[in-house]
């Protein structure tokens, strides 16, 4: 029987983080800059002068503090305005008089319990229905989705968009504060056996600090035909400099991710898939894989990228006839292809078509114009209204 494999980075289905939100991924940088600085400085055991001038600067970008004819002060319209808020549920950190600028309390993580919240707001209604739409229509047996709000969000989308059209839907919380978590979804025939999450793995080279960015899931699956399958999602970290160069810290997770896959294989796992969205596009020229990434693939490890197969020929849109455009989000060039079903050797062989879905991707990254390079649904006349700024990724299998 065909089984339809897809992964999918829904950018969140009914909330997102305002500063995630933005018309450009620049806008947004500095907030995200601001709210992981904030949040590293607060677990400080004690807090220098320097600190606390670093976290008033941060509170500051992030509209908890705003600038006054009266100098700085607390932001009276922060649930409307602001891009976070402040919580303090035990202790004294800030002390904000009237009349006078705010000032830090705390001396250390021992004087307070709290920390700096984003804001969210709901996702545009047409782009949830969009979102639901690309799913139904890439019809897949068992979706991976990336940037999932949480489970109750996904069993709720499931229920209220879907139609109830999973039976199964999985998710635990991962790292990612700012609820971009990483699940699944998958047919009612299919026996979910059981689910190992790595959200718990340190990173050896930043001791007390976690690896993954959100989580690296493994999914045994069974199979209606009695084949087992695990499926290994990811979202690697991001391409952002916010918080330091990002390409170390996405190597060491490229390197657990094979770790993981080896440890299947050597458990005698054959069918195996890694999916999900590693935020890092080939280059042109040889390797084509980014070094960040060199550990998932040959000669480094035995996964086969699927978008090497011959059966793998659904980059093509009726309206893109003199190129195919191999990317996965936003223009959809080479270097964005940042969405992979890499797949075992012995799984790979089952691959029986595959392909990139992007009508409900915007495809302009300046917001201004949808691409005229392939179809989009009538529907979505805005970037608002696009499904994801990324494309859906699919193989059926021969299972």
């Amino acid at each position: 029987m065909t089984i339809r494999l897809a992964s999918y980075n829904v950018e969140n289905l009914f909330a997102r983080a305002k500063a995630l939100d933005t018309p450009s991924w620049a806008d947004g940088q500095p907030v995200l800059a601001a709210y992981e600085t904030f949040n590293a400085i607060a677990q400080k055991a004690a807090y220098s002068e320097a600190d606390k001038a670093a976290m008033l600067q941060a509170l500051t970008t992030l509209r908890i503090l705003v600038n006054t004819t009266g100098g700085l002060r607390l932001n009276k319209r922060m649930f409307d305005d602001a891009w976070a808020l402040l919580r303090e549920n035990r202790g004294d950190f800030l002390v904000a008089p009237a009349r006078a600028e705010p000032r830090i309390v705390a001396s250390g993580r021992a004087d307070w319990i709290g920390w700096v919240e984003l804001i969210t707001a709901p996702v545009d209604e047409i782009a949830t229905r969009m979102t639901a739409k690309v799913i139904d229509e890439v019809d897949a047996d068992i979706l991976c989705v990336v940037e999932a709000d949480s489970r109750p969000a996904l069993v709720r989308f499931n229920q209220q968009l879907l139609g109830g059209r999973y039976g199964h839907a999985m998710l635990i919380d991962g790292n990612d504060p700012r609820g971009i978590d990483v699940g699944l979804l998958c047919s009612g025939q299919i026996e979910a056996r059981w689910m190992r999450s790595h959200a718990h793995v340190l990173d050896e080279a930043k001791p007390g600090r976690t690896l993954f960015s959100r989580d690296c899931p493994v999914h045994h699956l069974r199979l209606p035909s009695g084949t087992d399958l695990y499926v290994i999602i990811n979202h690697l970290k991001s391409q952002s400099f916010a918080s330091g160069n990002p390409d170390p810290l996405r190597t060491r997770q490229s390197k657990r991710v094979a770790a993981i896959y080896q440890q299947l294989r050597d458990e005698g796992a054959e069918l195996i898939a890694v999916l999900g969205d590693f935020n890092k596009g080939p280059r042109k020229g040889d390797p084509e894989q980014h070094p960040t990434l060199e550990a998932l693939f040959p000669p480094e490890s035995s996964l086969v990228d699927a978008y090497n197969l011959p059966n793998f020929t659904g980059l093509f849109d009726e309206k893109d006839t003199l190129r195919a455009r191999p990317g996965s989000f936003q223009s959809c060039n080479l270097s964005n292809r940042l969405d992979y079903i890499l797949l075992s050797p012995e799984l790979a062989e089952s691959v029986t078509d595959g392909g990139v879905f992007r009508k409900g991707l915007w495809g302009d990254p300046s917001n201004v114009k949808p691409s005229k390079l392939w179809s989009i649904y009538p529907e979505i006349t805005a970037s608002r209204h696009a499904a994801s700024d990324h494309a859906a990724v699919w193989v059926d299998l021969d299972l």
